[in-house]
């Protein structure tokens, strides 16, 4: 026979041709006959299932496309194309003609036809018919399956082995031998249906029932016809290849769709997981931004508390509790605050990865909010603390007062008692003239005395004007015992007036006076006041804050002690005018009264004050000693802590200039630059026992309740904020970078992409702060060739992407914003129209979709997500529970809202 279709030949040194398989097919003819009969029953099976969509069908293959009638409507139905017109004539020639057009057919479709000619098929030629049909099957039922890079018999092949590799006792290597009993096609119905078949209950050596089931199955619910007897398989020794073939691609075609549709919802949940990822990573952030920030609001009115305390102790107390604030309370919250940062870099960088819109936080919980907040909270903290340790000093010095104002009013007190009754008496109606004239320098000598006393007296109204002004707790008490002796001073007064005037009143009538105790009254009183004020300034309470101080009272104590053997000359004196008087008295036989009448100083009282005065002057050389070595020691703590706090301060600098320049000139790949800046971190959290000792250093100098440090300008507040920045600075630098190798494996950019965008960015970075000016940017982007030059056009085209880079209009652009355009530009992304295809698939090409068709084809969580954010669709062609899947897939690219 001619080779009929020569034109359409290929070429030898091409892939296999159909006419090699018609040869195949030949050979096997000739060797077992009995696979034609196989053949028959699936060819013609094949042939009806196709045929039977324009109304009819083949009883005998070879019989049947005798006339070309049927074989060129076989070739319509399946090729959904039109062939010419056929002939309707009942003549050999007619039936030529029509058989000629549909092998032409086959030719125009690269079917190389090798020995099959019309004549034959028209004479009924059953073995060149037969391989007709099976050329056919090759061409439109298997040449187009393909899977992973391999197509037609071997795509078909992967296909099955794929399918049933989970299946036991299932282990497809041909279509022949592997199909014998019958586990193979059940295993391939249960794969894609499995609420069709019992698997489990299949028995490897019962293949005509396993045959059957699948047969039967396939023929009732997946509209696959019967096209083989189970016994025309099991009873042959190698069933034949083309029947199994056909057989099988039948199965591929019938579930080829649901393969469509996996791919769809494979997709699908790609997307949703990402989504769903992201979601809950706002909710994570706004819930630890709600807690920080609730944190915050509950602390600061904590820290603005300006309630006084009545001690010392209590105050103290308080001083404690804001320790614990410190060391305890807020670390936690420094770290919560950066971890936030970081989760909201993160977060903005995997939707920008993923072509999402930018995520706002909740009003009020920006980054920015959070810290503003952080900073009114440290201004909180900071005047706190400055009122606890200004409160301290004031109840230092009320204490300090109120102990002042109470022992100078128990002396004064001491010394009243009995007053008002000596002023009141009247014994000088019944004195002599010389016993009134002794009453009335003895007056004078009272006098003398209550003028002496007038300072303390107004020494103790100042102390209790200032305890009141310091508002001092028991200012109350304070003021009630002030007014009571400044009415009895006041009384004093009167009745010393009243007494003298009395006094004076006789005066004329009284003339005896004796001189010498007059003179000892006179001198005894002033050097007895001077004594009791000596004795009160060597018992009088000290408090001093530095050496100086404590040296200013050293030298004022030498200089009392420098006037001692004068006084000592002045007691010598008054004891000898006392002797004088015995001499006298003595000499010219007086007889003395038992005590000078000009006063209630004797000798005694004054030889008893000055000896307990001299006790106490080594006493106060004792405490003041004391207090210089307590001050020396508290000088040495100073520059402990100065010495300590001066090269903490010199490392956070220069560390804060190391990470600056680190961030600027970090070489390697990124993930040799994240490990070096983790090892990095290590090294400066290495140096937290130097903060530490510091901080020990801090809490000795405030418990000796030191106020001030010559030595050093570093406080530790000022040390703590630049510690909490260092930390800071560096764990932000790692997140960049991380987020730039999010960048790098998300769009696929390489190592040596990322080093050219770096040393871009790095040249036009002119003053290395790690952002470029809108100049600087404008000539960055130059150099990579876009064309933004200052024109029109150009100015429009920057302002464009100015807009995506520095969407807050800052007007500079950090190096990521960089990094995520430059990725944008070069790589591509899920797109909201590329969803929407694959919604369209899983809707059978409808423009809505159901509920039940998103719970047949994603994961549960994934369609209970869909349908609750997916909006009812309200086109024409709606049905009852219709969704609108468009626009749910252009709300989650921010193309519209959900």
């Amino acid at each position: 026979m001619v080779d009929y279709h020569a034109a359409n030949n290929q070429s030898s040194g091409g892939p296999p041709t159909y006419m090699e398989q018609e040869n195949d097919w030949d050979r096997d003819m000739l060797l077992d006959p009995a696979w034609e009969k196989q053949q028959r029953k699936t060819f013609t099976a094949w042939c009806n299932s196709h045929l039977r969509k324009s109304g009819t069908q083949i009883e005998n293959i070879e019989e049947d496309f005798r006339d070309g009638l049927k074989l060129m409507l076989l070739l319509e139905v399946i090729s959904g194309e039109r062939l010419p017109k056929p002939e309707r004539g009942k003549m050999r020639v007619h039936k030529i003609n029509n058989v000629n057009k549909a092998l032409d057919f086959i030719a125009s479709k690269g079917v190389k036809l090798v020995s099959i000619g019309a004549e034959e098929i028209v004479d009924g030629n059953a073995k060149m018919t037969l391989g007709m049909i099976w050329t056919i099957i090759l061409r439109f039922a298997i040449q187009d399956i393909s899977v992973e890079e391999t197509s037609a018999k071997e795509g078909l092949l992967l296909w099955c082995q794929r399918k049933t590799a989970p299946y036991k006792n299932v282990n497809v290597q041909n279509f022949h031998i592997s199909w014998k009993d019958g586990l193979a096609f059940n295993a391939l119905i249960h794969r894609h249906r499995p609420d069709l078949i019992d698997y489990d209950s299949l028995r490897k050596d019962d293949p005509v029932t396993n045959l059957n089931n699948a047969f039967e199955v396939a023929e009732k619910h997946l509209d696959i016809p019967k096209m083989l007897d189970a016994e025309d398989i099991v009873n042959t020794a190698r069933p034949d290849e083309k029947a199994i073939m056909t057989y099988v691609s039948s199965f591929y075609h019938a579930f080829s769709g649901a393969q469509k549709a996996e791919t769809a919802a494979n997709r699908i949940c790609k997307v949703l997981a990402v989504n769903q990822e992201n979601e809950q990573m706002m909710e994570d952030y706004e819930k630890l931004a709600s807690e920080l920030l609730e944190w915050i609001r509950r602390t600061i009115p904590w820290l603005e508390n300006r309630t006084q305390e009545k001690t010392m102790n209590d105050m103290q107390a308080k001083q404690e509790d804001f320790r614990d604030y410190r060391r305890v309370h807020k670390p936690p919250k420094v770290q919560e605050k950066c971890q936030l940062e970081i989760s909201f870099n993160t977060l903005q960088t995997k939707l920008r990865l993923n072509n999402r819109p930018a995520f706002m936080p909740s009003e009020g919980r920006m980054v920015s909010d959070i810290n503003g907040a952080w900073h009114t909270l440290e201004g909180a903290e900071k005047g706190y603390e400055e009122w606890i340790l200004s409160e301290i000093r004031r109840l230092e010095r009320l204490e300090h007062l109120a102990e002042k104002f109470h022992q100078k009013a128990a002396i004064h007190e001491s010394w009243t008692d009995g007053k008002e009754a000596m002023l009141t008496q009247k014994d000088y109606e019944t004195s002599t003239l010389s016993e009134v004239k002794a009453l009335l320098r003895k007056h004078e000598a009272f006098e003398s005395d209550l003028a002496a006393h007038q300072d303390r007296v107004e020494q103790i109204a100042a102390i209790a004007q200032e305890l009141n002004e310091l508002d001092y707790y028991d200012s109350a008490s304070v003021n009630a015992r002030c007014q009571k002796i400044c009415d009895q001073w006041d009384s004093l007064g009167a009745l010393t007036q009243s007494r003298k005037e009395s006094l004076e009143r006789t005066e004329k009538q009284l003339e005896s006076i004796d001189e010498l105790y007059l003179e000892y009254a006179k001198r005894a009183a002033p050097f007895n006041n001077w004594m009791e004020g000596a004795m009160e300034d060597l018992q009088d309470m000290f408090i001093v804050h530095n050496i100086e101080e404590i040296q200013g009272l050293i030298t004022a104590h030498e200089q009392f002690k420098s006037t001692l053997p004068e006084a000592n000359k002045e007691r010598e004196a008054i004891q000898a005018i006392q002797s004088e008087v015995q001499k006298i008295a003595q000499s010219n036989g007086i007889k003395l009264g038992s005590a000078n009448p000009y006063t209630t100083i004797t000798p005694e009282s004054i030889d008893n004050k000055w000896a307990k005065a001299m006790d106490m002057v080594p006493q106060r050389d004792k405490a003041l000693q004391e207090e210089l070595n307590k001050q020396n020691n508290n000088d040495s703590l100073r520059a402990k802590f100065a010495t300590q706090a001066n090269t903490v301060g010199a490392y956070i600098q220069a560390k804060m200039e190391e990470i600056g320049r680190i961030s600027i000139e970090m070489n390697g790949t990124l993930e040799d630059q994240l490990t070096s800046l983790k090892d990095y971190q290590k090294s400066i959290m290495s140096y937290m026992p130097e903060i530490n000792t510091l901080e020990g250093y801090h809490q000795l100098i405030q418990e000796a309740l030191i106020f001030d440090n010559q030595y050093t300008s570093y406080t530790m507040e000022h040390l703590r904020v630049g510690w909490e920045q260092l930390l800071t600075t560096i764990a932000r630098t790692i997140n960049e970078v991380e987020n730039q190798i999010l960048t790098r494996d998300a769009k696929g950019i390489s190592q040596e992409q990322l080093f050219e965008y770096r040393a871009s960015f790095n040249h036009f970075d002119k003053d290395h702060g790690g952002t470029l000016q809108a100049e600087e940017f404008k000539a960055c982007l130059i150099s990579l060739g876009y064309d933004v030059e200052n024109d029109k056009q150009g100015d429009s085209e920057f302002a464009r992407i100015m807009g995506i880079v520095d969407p807050n209009g800052s007007g500079a652009v950090t190096f990521q914003a960089f990094i995520d355009f430059m990725s944008r530009e070069t790589t591509d992304t899920d797109t909201a129209d590329q969803v929407i295809a694959s919604f369209k698939i899983l809707a059978a090409d409808k423009t809505f979709i159901t509920a039940d068709e998103l719970r047949r084809e994603l994961p549960p969580d994934q369609a209970e997500y869909c349908i609750a954010r997916m909006a009812p669709y309200t086109g024409p062609d709606a049905v009852p529970g219709a969704l609108d899947y468009m626009s749910f897939s252009t709300a989650l690219y921010g193309e519209s809202d959900l």
